[in-house]
């Protein structure tokens, strides 16, 4: 956290560098991975990349863990959880980048739907209605990750005791859209595409979005172990500054319908392209007709690529309310650096900057307790 300064090899000279593995998950926030991948930013910034589909946050977690992967893009509450050991193996990991803001949206089975469930309330009259009958489940990807925590606060908005036919299950994203339709599930919280494929699909209606729950939240990040960032300092720098510069695209309104075109493909999201156009060309909620309120998914705006503390304490303001922790663990601590940001944003072209460079809306952080 010191203030030397490293001298930077200059582009045109790197030397050849070992393939940098990087992992994502099927969900339209992994734009930025694939469009510097697919639109040669990482090799720009005299990188060699190679990016990997993976099923879930456990794939991620593994294969960072045992370095099969150098850097993924992961839900933002996953370092902190290996971290403090509330996965099944800790290591050290950080973040140096936030890939995306928002993302996320709440869907319900046709049937609670048709049964009149429309918001929080209504859906708390219904569990009142089949208590003792009936235990409702609901999938998010990531335990304790912000769709749970987003879930958790949808679902104890209407200001009802506790929900103890309720319960929320561990479910990869692509999976959720078939165990909705297979009557599994009654509901999720998951990124985009996969509501709008239940939406679509006509097994599912939107009921809200992340961006009406907690606007300008962060949702995905750029994961690496920490022995990773501090060995590998200049490779870590140069991919962050390759997103960053992917992030500013991806932004762009006039990217977004060949960015959907491009997303759409097997090896990426897998998912029919007008699934993942209302979350990036709006408006999104064909079913209920929610528009969120800055778009759903930010990628640059808003000052969103920077790991800032309000951003992390938005994060483990959550653990907090989950764990009734008393004391902080030592773990939370320097997982979001927003000095290696700082140095990676350096080397990218000023126009890529301008987007974000307003002041970080921090006060729209905050939302109402979970508890």
């Amino acid at each position: 956290m010191g203030k030397s300064r490293r001298k930077m090899t200059p582009l045109g000279v790197m030397r050849k560098r070992q393939v940098l593995r990087v992992g994502f998950l099927p969900e339209n926030d992994c734009a930025p991975m694939v469009v510097a991948h697919e639109f040669g930013l990482f090799k720009k910034y005299g990188l060699e990349v190679a990016i990997h589909s993976e099923p879930s946050w456990k794939h991620i977690h593994n294969k960072i863990i045992h370095q099969e992967l150098e850097a993924a893009h992961a839900p933002g509450m996953l370092p902190f959880l290996i971290n403090v050991g509330l996965t099944p193996e800790a290591c050290q990991c950080l973040t140096g980048m936030v890939l995306n803001l928002q993302g996320n949206a709440i869907t319900v089975s046709r049937e609670l739907a048709r049964l009149g469930v429309r918001d929080a309330a209504t859906m708390r009259e219904q569990v009142w209605r089949d208590r003792h009958k009936k235990t409702y489940t609901f999938g998010a990807p990531c335990p304790l990750a912000s769709q749970y925590a987003l879930l958790c606060q949808w679902l104890k908005s209407a200001k009802a005791p506790a929900y103890p036919e309720v319960k929320i299950e561990q479910v990869p994203p692509e999976q959720l859209f078939p165990m909705l339709k297979l009557g599994y599930l009654d509901g999720f919280c998951a990124g985009e595409p996969w509501s709008s494929v239940a939406v679509q699909a006509g097994v599912g209606v939107c009921i809200t979005t992340s961006a009406l729950l907690a606007p300008l939240h962060p949702e995905k990040i750029l994961m690496v172990r920490k022995d990773f960032a501090e060995k590998r300092a200049e490779e870590h720098e140069r991919l962050i500054a390759a997103l960053i510069e992917a992030c500013f695209i991806c932004d762009e309104p006039s990217n977004r319908r060949a960015l959907c075109e491009l997303l759409a493909q097997p090896r990426f999201v897998n998912a029919p392209a007008e699934c993942l156009e209302p979350d990036l060309l709006g408006p999104f909620g064909p079913e209920s007709g929610l528009q969120s309120l800055h778009g759903l998914n930010i990628f640059s705006r808003c000052r969103a690529n920077e790991p800032s503390a309000a951003k992390a304490a938005w994060l483990t303001g959550r653990l907090f309310e989950f764990l009734r922790w008393t004391v902080r663990p030592a773990g939370l601590s320097h997982v979001f650096r927003p000095d290696i940001f700082r140095r990676a944003q350096r080397l990218v072209p000023k126009d890529c900057l301008v987007a974000s460079a307003a002041p970080e809306p921090e006060a729209s952080l905050a939302v109402p307790a979970l508890s």
